[in-house]
């Protein structure tokens, strides 16, 4: 159903909206909202394994699923692990029941626009895009690059620093806010032509005194901050995609080595001895990857042991 359509988009540079409506006729969009919501309810181990099974063909349409469904992992069971006040609980409780509602009734898109060009999306620096507390809610003011789904998505999933007059910028501010993609100020400049990713469509998305309602709040204050120190595994989302493209030239050869197999081996050279050595080699590294990640993958939760995260999760890099 979707893979005669991935030619053109990727020819095209164009965002394959048609498979997001497909797929939200089939609950995909939803995979990740809980069940009272009318989700599905999948957690790490079972969203990860489906998005590595995505055909190589459909690669941008899989990066881009991964970054709508980043939004109801993190709301969602990522969310009712991290410690909050019964007050926070409530008030999140209310506002991702309304943005669940906007996904399941009426396939709303969510994007998740990270990237700044700095150390921001590293944790090592406060995210630049700024949020001021005003009546009603925030303005927002800043930029994401790369940003994956621009133009397609109904709400950009922005990660920002609330920062008050005269203050500094912290980390321990960072703010995540369902930016409507009609609201004034927003908008989304520069060319995208990168080979194998064109249809991901993932420009520059600015913004500019966009006001954004206190009820498109994805998080409450510091909750993201804390997800960040204590979810480490919360930024494998995107993992699955990849694996899936390390595979892809396994399959791709077994198939030429099957449709090319003469009566005589010696003289098919698609299936020569060095190349069959090669790719063994190939194949020993991808199953060795694929069972450090399938643990990676079942230690996932909140406040993992030393030995569940590796060290270099455990690196300045990441410490918030």
């Amino acid at each position: 159903m979707l893979a005669p359509r991935a030619a053109k988009h990727d020819r095209e540079a164009t965002f394959p909206i048609e498979n997001f409506r497909d797929m939200h006729g089939e609950g995909l969009l939803a995979v990740c909202i809980p069940k009272q919501h009318g989700g599905l309810r999948r957690l790490f181990p079972h969203l990860l394994p489906r998005g590595r099974r995505t055909r190589p063909l459909l690669r941008r349409t899989a990066l881009s699923w991964n970054m709508h469904v980043c939004s109801t992992l993190w709301t969602g069971a990522l969310a009712d692990d991290i410690e909050m006040s019964a007050q926070d609980r409530a008030a999140h409780n209310a506002r991702r029941a309304a943005h669940y509602k906007r996904i399941v009734e009426h396939g709303a898109l969510y994007s998740q626009p990270f990237s700044e060009g700095g150390a921001a999306a590293a944790g090592a620096a406060a995210f630049g895009t700024e949020a001021k507390l005003v009546d009603g809610g925030y303005l927002v003011n800043g930029k994401k690059i790369f940003a994956s789904l621009s133009g397609a998505a109904d709400y950009y999933g922005i990660l920002c620093t609330e920062r008050a007059e005269g203050e500094s910028a912290s980390r321990r501010n960072t703010l995540y806010l369902a930016v409507p993609a009609r609201a004034t100020g927003v908008s989304v400049s520069g060319d995208w032509d990168p080979l194998g990713m064109r249809a991901t469509v993932s420009r520059t998305l600015l913004m500019k005194d966009v006001f954004v309602p206190e009820s498109e709040m994805l998080m409450p204050h510091g909750v993201y901050f804390r997800a960040a120190t204590s979810w480490p595994h919360m930024f494998l989302t995107l993992s699955p995609t990849y694996m899936g493209l390390a595979q892809a030239p396994m399959i791709s050869r077994s198939r030429i080595c099957a449709a090319r197999r003469p009566a005589r081996r010696r003289s098919n050279a698609a299936c020569s001895r060095p190349k069959q050595i090669a790719v063994a080699e190939m194949r020993v590294m991808l199953e060795q990857t694929k069972a450090l990640w399938f643990q990676a993958v079942s230690e996932a939760r909140a406040n993992p042991t030393k030995e569940q995260m590796p060290a270099r999760l455990r690196g300045r890099s990441i410490r918030l």
